[in-house]
């Protein structure tokens, strides 16, 4: 038996549908990267780094039209889009493809969306889709024609599900709402209209939730700290934003530069699982890597000795819930993004091509914790709940029985920012004017290097 709940608001009628016994439970996979030539930089010496830094993806199940497809949870972009029969390009080679069913709604929309590697192409149409137990009719979602250098056969997957605030579609909000709009609707109980998730270092243990906790990482929704989405000067939500005060170094504070996002009085920080690495301003990962000691610069980005052990705490949050979070020393000399076993690829990389924040943390932080992301109500905002998973001693002590003793000396850690050389949004569009396309082609192959296909943070 189903109970149903129509969504309108004055867009196209969608319906939302679970059982009365529904479970909130979604498998989350966790699936290696297989090497894709097409997500290459031909004739650049960074292409090694675009495959050994994005290994690992977490995929969904979901139904469209009664077809199953795998695709990427991104809670770092807000459209739902699938390759369709009609892509017949060689990136969407290999993977399943949907085609059109009598339930399908086409239109002649247009949707394209460029990512900072590669590209999607399509047109807009409203279908059946299913998640799990939750069923959605009339979904607005975007079928692929084309896609371009996202290497989608690497993973196997036909897709992506955004996750982020609808202000970041790319597919028009006259066509109707995103996907989490719509599932969120089945709860009458808006206290229940959250998705939570952890990312597993493994194939199996990791989760993802629609409107209740996984009772593995957490009993009650007072075991996670809240915080409210930051927005910039009240304006309208765009990703999930949280200040980002400061780091520890092995228990010693590493204070961060000024923040660029207008209206911030500290760092902003977004949660982004579509995004292997924890990604920040060039001088302040510098200064981190020139604390920690014994690492080295390369075109693949910064390495570290894979036995250099230390403890990495990322400072999160407002006033009286302000709280770190541990870094596990495995996220931080990340053995999965080495070429031998002697250098690590850095879990924490430099990238000052992202405007909307400061930071993106990606999976080698979100595997530390266990987090909510609740969309707002009549009586509060769109707030993010974290709970710590990661046990510094314990994590120590595991990564160097792992890869044993670090024979190097203790960190030396530069605890302060130079807030003199921050830009602000002025001072970077003065740069852009100045520096012109050179500039940004430098920028713009920074950012391909870590990212893998990222949107327009």
């Amino acid at each position: 038996m189903r109970s149903y709940w129509p969504v309108s608001f004055g867009l196209p009628m969608a319906w939302c549908a679970l059982g009365v016994a529904a479970d909130g439970r979604i498998p989350l996979h966790r699936v290696p990267r297989l090497q894709s030539p097409s997500r290459r930089l031909t004739g650049s010496s960074m292409d090694l780094s675009l495959e050994t830094s994005n290994q690992f993806a977490y995929l969904v199940h979901v139904a469209i039209g009664g077809q199953d497809f795998m695709v990427l949870l991104d809670t770092g972009s807000s459209d739902l889009w699938v390759v369709s029969s009609d892509c017949t390009t060689e990136d969407c080679a290999g993977v399943r493809k949907y085609s059109r069913t009598p339930s399908l709604s086409p239109s002649d929309i247009p949707f394209h969306l460029n990512y900072l590697m590669g590209n999607v192409s399509g047109t807009v149409g409203s279908e059946t889709v299913t998640l799990g137990d939750f069923e959605v009719s009339s979904q607005v979602l975007a079928l692929a024609n084309m896609t371009d250098g996202l290497g989608l056969h690497g993973t196997g997957n036909s897709g992506i599900m955004g996750l982020s605030f609808p202000a970041e579609a790319s597919i028009p909000d006259t066509t109707g709402r995103t996907v989490v709009e719509n599932l969120f609707s089945a709860f009458n109980d808006t206290s229940r209209r959250f998705f939570a998730f952890k990312l597993g270092r493994d194939q199996t243990s990791s989760s993802f939730t629609l409107g209740e906790l996984d009772p593995t990482y957490a009993n009650t929704t007072d075991d996670l700290t809240y915080n409210s989405v930051f927005s910039s000067g009240g304006s309208i939500y765009d990703y999930w934003k949280l200040p980002l005060h400061s780091l520890t170094v092995n228990g010693t504070s590493f204070s961060l530069s000024k923040s660029r996002v207008e209206h911030a009085s500290t760092p902003i920080a977004v949660l982004d699982t579509g995004t292997t690495l924890i990604l920040g301003p060039s001088q302040d990962v510098t200064r981190f890597w020139q604390s920690v000691g014994g690492a080295k610069q390369t075109a693949r980005g910064w390495e570290v000795p894979c036995n250099r052990a230390v403890v990495v705490n990322m400072v999160l949050g407002e006033g009286d819930t302000q709280r770190e979070y541990t870094v596990d020393p495995a996220d931080i000399s990340w053995k999965e993004g080495s070429v031998d076993e002697e250098w690590c690829l850095g879990g924490i990389q430099s990238n000052d091509g992202v405007f909307s924040a400061d930071w993106l943390l990606g999976d080698t932080f979100l595997r530390n914790v266990y987090v909510t992301h609740h969309v707002a109500t009549d009586s509060q905002p769109p707030k993010i709940g974290l709970r710590g998973l990661t046990d510094p001693a314990v994590a120590l002590a595991a990564f160097i029985d792992d890869r044993g003793a670090d024979p190097g000396s203790p960190a030396q850690v530069r605890s302060s920012a130079d807030h003199t050389n921050s830009l602000t949004s002025a001072d970077i569009c003065g740069v852009a004017t100045a520096g012109g396309f050179v500039a940004g082609a430098v920028v713009l192959v920074l950012v391909f290097t870590f990212t893998g296909y990222r949107r327009k943070h």
